[in-house]
């Protein structure tokens, strides 16, 4: 049991590494293209990926027909809010400020599975989710600086995320994994597509390595993250997402010369607080029973 954790906390660690590089490729395509544009193409890319994986595992497309349109229709459509909105605000503040207030999500998941799916949390919980808040409200600085569009572009593609996370676990009752991904990012692909349309730039030759990094990040970085879930329990491995803002600061500082500031620290530092302590009382509320 012990070496099936290990080895799922190595599978998050390299899943965020590979993912933070699919968003610097992003943060790099958003200096040419509009964010629906670059959101477009995140799921054009990783379309062949996905269409492989479903045929691998499933040998038949018949699960990508029998499945709640209604449910898959609100997803895309808060895929489309998620990567259009974040990929907006890396274009215009630094990744690993953008990760700080994106880690507000698994708070986020908490506070609104209360009043969707009915479940119930403690007030240890309850002042986790509290003292995240408190974190972002560091970051942002109301009062001593106007919130920027950036930043509130960030924290609404963290509620898309907390909001699709919520989705999975209703639609995951009736639905196969392999549906959920493809129509996941076939809708995203074609409506952020469609929106971006009137303002669609044309590809550049000079972009197509950058446009090849975004389908093998996504891909790779998309089943790093599976097989961390399917080696350990969630408990175990989901603080190691929080790792993300190592990769951040460092591509910042390799690719842009960006440093955080020490206010960002101490934001990240209590959001990042509140997630763990949150992920700690799961455990105690609801233990994992040993399989």
């Amino acid at each position: 049991m012990r070496s099936e954790n290990l080895s799922g906390i190595l599978w998050m660690l390299l899943a965020t590494a590979v993912l933070s590089m699919m968003d610097a490729v992003m943060k790099q395509l958003a200096a040419h293209y509009s964010a629906l544009q670059v959101a477009s193409l995140r799921g054009l890319v990783s379309l062949p990926f996905v269409i492989a994986w479903v045929w691998t595992r499933e040998r038949s497309f018949a699960t990508l027909v029998r499945v709640r349109w209604g449910w898959h229709l609100i997803r895309g459509v808060l895929a489309i809010c998620m990567l259009g909105s974040f990929v907006y605000a890396i274009s215009g503040m630094p990744l690993s400020e953008a990760y700080t207030l994106f880690f507000i999500a698994p708070l986020l998941i908490t506070a609104l599975s209360v009043p969707l799916l009915k479940e119930k949390v403690d007030g240890r919980r309850w002042l986790a989710i509290l003292g995240g808040f408190c974190g972002v409200l560091i970051v942002l600085r109301p009062g001593f600086n106007s919130i920027g569009l950036t930043a509130l572009a960030v924290l609404l593609g963290a509620t898309s995320y907390a909001l699709n996370a919520i989705s999975v676990r209703h639609l995951g009752k009736t639905d196969s994994t392999a549906a959920m991904s493809f129509w996941f990012m076939f809708l995203l692909a074609i409506g952020a597509g469609l929106l971006a349309l009137p303002n669609w730039q044309p590809l550049r030759w000079a972009d197509a390595g950058w446009l090849a990094a975004l389908g093998i990040t996504g891909a790779i970085g998309q089943l790093c993250l599976t097989e961390a879930f399917r080696r350990a329990p969630v408990s175990v491995v989901a603080p190691f997402e929080y790792s993300a803002l190592f990769w951040g600061v460092l591509l910042d500082l390799l690719l842009w010369g960006d440093v955080p500031g020490p206010i960002v620290w101490l934001g990240a530092a209590v959001i990042v607080g509140s997630g763990l302590y949150l992920l700690q009382r799961e455990r105690v509320v609801q233990p994992v029973t040993p399989p």
